[in-house]
């Protein structure tokens, strides 16, 4: 299982698509204490949790079969 580390850069993608999604203040309070100092964007950070829950996620389906 992948272990989630910040992110220090966004990495470069040849195409993105905005998204408008609403976060609870609660989680958006949470993840720019943890952000804070790190030169992570909270872009990148969403991003980065994202691929770190798809991977997780697809272990565990691959391992239920």
């Amino acid at each position: 299982m992948k272990q989630f580390r910040i992110p220090n850069q966004i990495p470069k993608m040849p195409t993105n698509t905005n998204k408008t999604i609403r976060f609870p203040n609660d989680v958006i309070i949470q993840v720019e204490e943890a952000i804070c100092g790190t030169g992570c964007t909270f872009s990148a950070f969403v991003i980065e949790a994202t691929r770190v829950a798809l991977e997780n996620l697809k272990e565990q389906q691959e391992s239920q079969l």
